[in-house]
């Protein structure tokens, strides 16, 4: 029930469409508020809050500090009621299953569970289970998609059944497109008119790169499932009021420059400046020469920045885009006159305050890529290959010699060294020669008729993937024309390279299948796999048999490059140590080559039939060839007729059978959806907040851990606990499927938390997911170890350093910690939605006061752990007392802060969750 506000001036816009009232910022303005010196994201928060005053949830406190907004950090709590939900199938799963869990518990506590629904719109776009087992075939695509359905198929009878059973909730079924790019052409609207009303296009989304519509106008950031869940219930989102940090960009790319080397340079920009938690704005001259897709291009990786949101304004390059992409005439009106009415639309003029300005000018952009294992660790193109030299020094201890001084040493039994290696490479063997020395390592494969080297650095992955750059046809368009040229030159990909074209939507092969450039592609083997997430996230699938085994028995540091947005360690795939982000044009340039250790500005990328060298220079297109193939290409009747059929899914979906019931029916011996067991025999009133007394510290670590280091992601093993799960339920190892495709299963994914290959606990010897059981010494899986700590009814803690739980918005992060009896997270500094998620599963995290840390305290994490002060009257970010106390008695007593920030958060904590907090709620309704 809305309530009167002093602040609610609402007026009458006469549209195309119609005649709608909205809530108006000049009006506010015209009272005495300054509202043109705000950042344009602050001024749609501004618009959220008015029209969502209810002095209950949204209060005028709420709106005089959105009025007030200073460049200052501020310590106050805004709310956010975004207009609609995205989420994908990894984390959307989770999602259902905690709402029909939800409904589950209703339902046994006598209420009525199909009052239980999303309060908004909610679109989910299954694209991350697409896997890369076929590829360089014409039919792989095909193969793929089979594949997917055969693995997934009870997940997506699951996800149709919640489409039918609950109301605002649609699915666009596999291989139509990567949820971001969907958003960017089709979903978003800029403005939305509901109920007679019209205001800006807002959202959240269930994975981090949602920022990506910001490209378009649109305000919308990545959450955990569990913040979209409550968001979808009808709770806003409450967060501190953030900086923002202006980003003016002047200038132009210059020729042989891509948006990917721009984001790329901004990237490394941004995160040595330090944005985490705050938003970023564009503006300046640069804007005028950056299309959407560019612009998206940066907003995409605003949680590689680390900020919340990129955000573009609303001017006329967003309306172009609108209608190239087929937005109606009528909405695309709709937003030019909304936005010129309501103090939101960009002219260049404006004279806005923010909290700091950093500047980049287009024209010093150069070729770029980043790795090996953070999307910030920016390299230019030029220096490469001795940093490649470098790392190689510093990380694997190894000595780099020029391929040209390889000296192979054949192995044989014969010679009194080791035996020869053969591997099953197809229906053939394989014959393998290593290098018999240290240092940098390489070993001769024969496969059939075919003999190359395998090395350091050699590129075993090579993906055009990502809605980072699929969905921006100057770089596709480019990788086309790089592969047509060296096509004509007699150029391939290498035989030991895995290549790949995932794009985001199938408009992406429309314009290159009408320029001709998709058959290029497919003759350097870049053949379609899916529409969908792959390499990204972990779905590159395995590599061929042969180069598996050659990687694994000598240990090769191998590479990939991808387009991608993430190269975090055993995220592209565990055998692969060095993954390097860059544009689709270089991904090809570089499957060509078929390594980094190379200068592509000096040394020849290739050779053409004649044994004439062809260096990078010579298979690079113009700008003017690539936009006079994009004018004669793209074409809005592609985007039109795509997405009016994007819901229809293939026949395999169609014919896909799924239960009309409004209580889903959980199967007691399924292993991949299981009611979840947070909400189960929930009291009606939350208990007393208790102290933490007696815990011990299950993981010690370092800075940078990543939602990857903790989430359970990709492939495991039979020996792993939760491979062990599965087995003895006989689901043979083929079928194990991934992580997140059984996320929707806790049992699989409890046993998978902290299980990264890569974590380093500082409480175990060996890497990957170890630690030490204290009260033994002994060594064991962190699942084990918790298991015996829950027998013993010791509660858990974590210590970490600086960013802790960067990276992408999972869920299951804060699930899997939480089931894991882990009652508090003690950090030096945390990523925004982790941070959020933990509270949002009941679990405390704490944080060192600045300049503290383990090491200046002297913790090691064998300390036995109190803390005081959560049984009092908690306030939003008070300081509580911490003992620990050593293995010789000693004590070290310290304070940290409780990074409940808000009321609303430490209302979510005293209830064990935000979605007990809501289920709470439903049952005092009559």
């Amino acid at each position: 029930m809305k309530s009167e506000s002093p602040y609610r001036f609402e007026k009458e816009l006469k549209t195309a469409k119609g005649s709608f009232r909205y809530f108006s910022l000049p009006e506010l303005e015209a009272k005495g508020h300054s509202i043109s010196h705000l950042p344009f994201s602050i001024r749609i928060l501004l618009e959220n809050a008015l029209r969502n005053y209810d002095d209950f949830a949204v209060t005028g406190e709420h709106i005089e500090t959105l009025l007030n907004w200073k460049p200052e950090p501020s310590d106050k709590d805004i709310p956010y009621k975004p207009a609609r939900v995205l989420m994908q199938d990894f984390t959307g799963v989770p999602a259902v299953v905690d709402i029909a869990s939800l409904r589950a518990e209703l339902a046994r506590k006598g209420k009525n569970p199909d009052k239980l629904n999303p309060q908004i719109p909610v679109d989910l776009v299954i694209d991350h289970s697409v896997q890369v087992d076929y590829f360089g075939t014409e039919y792989a695509y095909r193969r793929n998609v089979e594949v997917e359905y055969e693995r997934n198929g009870e997940r997506y009878q699951f996800l149709k059944w919640a489409q039918k059973a609950f109301k605002n909730f649609s699915v666009v079924p596999p291989g139509m497109g990567i949820c971001h790019q969907v958003n960017l052409e089709y979903l978003a609207q800029g403005v939305i008119e509901r109920d007679g009303t019209v205001f800006p296009d807002t959202l959240v989304g269930t994975d981090s790169h949602t920022p990506m519509v910001n490209g378009i106008g649109v305000v919308g950031w990545g959450v955990g499932g569990i913040e979209a869940e409550a968001a979808l219930l009808g709770q806003p989102i409450y967060f501190i009021m953030p900086e923002v940090i202006g980003l003016k960009l002047t200038g132009q790319l210059p020729p042989g420059t891509t948006a990917t080397d721009m984001v790329l340079t901004i990237t490394q920009l941004l995160r040595n400046y330090g944005v985490v938690g705050k938003f970023v704005e564009v503006f300046g001259p640069g804007l005028d020469h950056l299309t959407v897709p560019d612009r998206a291009t940066i907003s995409n990786m605003s949680p590689e920045f680390g900020c919340t949101v990129s955000y573009f304004p609303i001017d006329d390059q967003t309306l172009d885009y609108m209608q190239k992409t087929g937005r109606s005439e009528e909405q695309i009106q709709l937003v030019k006159d909304y936005c010129k009415a309501n103090n939101l639309w960009r002219t260049g003029k404006e004279e806005i305050t923010y909290t700091d300005v950093l500047e980049l000018n287009l024209s010093t952009v150069e070729p770029t890529v980043a790795g090996p294992k953070r999307p910030q660790d920016k390299i230019l193109l030029r220096e490469f290959k001795p940093k490649f030299v470098d790392l190689l020094k510093e990380s694997f201890g190894r000595r780099y010699i020029e391929p040209d001084n390889r000296e192979i040493v054949r192995w044989s039994a014969e010679g009194g060294s080791q035996p020869v290696h053969t591997y099953a490479g197809g229906q053939r063997e394989v014959e393998v020669e290593s290098q018999n020395e240290k240092g940098l390592k390489m070993v001769q494969v024969t496969l059939g008729q075919e003999k190359f080297q395998l090395s350091d650095g050699s590129v075993v992955i090579a993906a055009i993937t990502s809605c980072t750059n699929t969905s921006n046809p100057s770089v596709m368009i480019g990788a086309g024309l790089v592969a047509r040229k060296a096509r004509r030159l007699g150029l391939t990909s290498r035989p030991w390279v895995k290549t790949s074209l995932a794009p985001g939507s199938k408009v992406v092969t429309d314009y290159l299948e009408k320029a001709g450039l998709l058959t290029d592609l497919e003759a350097l083997r870049f053949h379609l796999v899916g529409y969908g997430c792959t390499s990204c996230i972990g779905n590159s699938g395995p590599l061929p048999p042969h180069i598996a085994q050659a990687v694994d028995d000598n240990e090769l540091i191998v590479s990939s490059v991808l387009s991608g947005n993430r190269n975090f360690e055993a995220r592209v795939h565990p055998q692969v140590k060095m993954n390097f982000l860059m544009s689709p044009m270089l991904v090809v340039a570089f499957a060509i080559a078929g390594r980094v250790d190379i200068d592509l500005n000096n040394e020849p990328v290739g050779y053409d039939t004649n044994q004439q060298p062809v260096y990078l220079k010579d298979i690079w297109p113009t700008p003017e060839e690539i936009y006079e193939t994009m004018q004669n290409v793209l074409s809005t009747d592609d985007f039109r007729k795509d997405y009016s059929t994007i819901t229809d899914g293939n026949e395999i979906w169609q014919n896909l059978q799924a239960p009309d019931e409004q209580l889903y029916s959980w199967e007691e011996t399924s292993t991949y959806i299981k009611e979840a067991p947070f909400f189960t025999e929930l009291p009606e009133e939350p208990e007393k907040l208790q102290e933490i007394e007696g815990a011990r510290v299950l993981l010690s670590l370092g800075d940078s851990v990543t939602t990857d280091h903790i989430s359970p992601a990709g492939s495991f093993k039979a020996d792993s606990p939760a491979g062990k799960y599965l087995t003895e339920r006989d689901v043979k190892q083929k079928n194990f499927n991934s992580y997140g495709s059984r996320r929707g299963n806790d049992e699989v994914m409890v046993r998978g938390t902290f299980a990264n290959v890569r974590i380093k606990n500082k409480l175990a010897e060996q890497e990957g997911g170890f630690t030490t059981y204290l009260p033994s010494g002994e060594e064991m899986p962190v699942y084990d170890a918790a298991m015996k700590y829950h027998d013993d009814g010791t509660p858990l803690m974590v210590l970490a350093g600086k960013e802790y739980g960067s990276g992408s918005s999972r869920d299951w992060a804060a699930k899997g910690t939480s089931l894991l009896g882990i009652k508090a997270v003690l950090a030096e500094s945390y990523e925004r939605i982790h941070r959020s998620n933990l509270i949002g599963m009941g679990v405390l995290p704490l944080q060192f006061k600045e300049g503290e840390s383990s090491e200046s305290l002297g913790l090691t994490g064998k300390e036995t752990f109190s803390v005081k002060g959560i049984s009092d009257d908690m306030k939003p970010l008070q300081y509580l007392d911490l003992e620990a106390q050593k293995e010789n008695g000693q004590t070290v007593q310290f304070k940290a802060v409780a990074r409940l920030d808000s009321r609303i958060e430490i209302e979510y904590y005293r209830h064990g969750g935000i979605l007990q907090y809501v289920l709470r709620q439903y049952l005092s309704e009559a």
